[in-house]
């Protein structure tokens, strides 16, 4: 399991978790789940056109990623979000089908695109794969006092001279460029689950931005360890283990949610490290 390959493995899904699990948390208080699903299919498109045409397909998810991003904040003024990112979907959509209809590769090579190849991970990828997170985990320590404003209190953001626009397509911009970095170790489904069930859970199980943050992190690491160490041990698709995983653990953070409303003072004794007071009526 600790193999020359596994090593880079590991490190370049923690990588990618990491910067899923900050970001992820934007995505998931700003309501931008379905923007985070388009961008991949773009990058995904993208990269069936640079494999098509000989280049490098990092260049191609790159390229794809910021177009779309672009485009679905210049619509997204003239129309309902939802609306444009749904068309930036569908013409994605449409190019990765042309793109694959034209492309001699053999299945492996594209099954890797859409689910990545984290045991494939080359020596040469994992620096690329660290200075682009590392761009994106910048970009989100600048950023992160006005586009927390903007994403929990709109109104009071504009007041402060905020403006939304730039702030949607600042946080495009990192998605986009988060999904180059996660497409070739994770693929272009995948990074939609370590993106929305490890920051969903933590909504659930911390109060504060802070504390829901480093919950998201933790969860996602979590995730691509287990999922990487059960694919190993059973020979199983790791993309099969990472979307369980995340699904479970926001399923679980939502019981846990329901079950300390339903029982405020346990819950509470429990988070600060005490006994619970178990009283009994006479």
């Amino acid at each position: 399991m600790f193999a020359g390959f596994m090593i880079r493995a590991w490190e370049a899904a923690t990588i990618v978790a990491v910067v899923a699990g900050v970001v992820g948390f934007f995505t998931v208080t700003r309501g931008s789940a379905f923007a985070a699903h388009a961008l991949p299919n773009g990058a995904f498109a993208g990269a069936a056109g640079a494999s098509l045409i000989g280049v490098n397909t990092i260049v191609g998810l790159g390229v794809f990623s910021l177009l779309g991003a672009l485009t679905i904040s210049a619509l997204g003024r003239r129309a309902r979000r939802d609306v444009a990112t749904a068309l930036v979907i569908v013409m994605m959509l449409g190019l990765g089908a042309l793109f694959l209809s034209m492309t001699t590769e053999y299945a492996p090579q594209i099954y890797s695109l859409l689910f990545g190849e984290v045991l494939g991970v080359a020596n040469n990828e994992l620096l690329p794969t660290a200075a682009i997170g590392a761009g994106c985990i910048a970009a989100i320590v600048i950023l992160y006092r006005p586009l927390l404003l903007s994403s929990v209190m709109t109104d009071v953001a504009e007041a402060r001279g905020i403006s939304p626009r730039r702030m949607e397509l600042a946080f495009l911009v990192v998605v986009a460029l988060t999904t180059t970095m996660a497409v070739p170790v994770v693929g272009s489904l995948l990074i939609f689950s370590l993106l929305i069930g490890p920051a969903a859970a933590a909504r659930s199980l911390a109060n504060t931005p802070h504390g829901a943050m480093a919950a998201s992190i933790v969860i996602a690491v979590a995730t691509v360890w287990a999922a990487i160490a059960l694919s190993y041990a059973t020979n199983l698709p790791i993309g099969f283990f990472v979307g369980t995983i995340s699904a479970t653990a926001y399923a679980a953070a939502q019981a846990w949610n329901a079950w300390r409303h339903a029982h405020p003072g346990i819950a509470d004794a429990v988070a600060a490290g005490r006994a619970p007071v178990v009283t009994t009526s006479p």
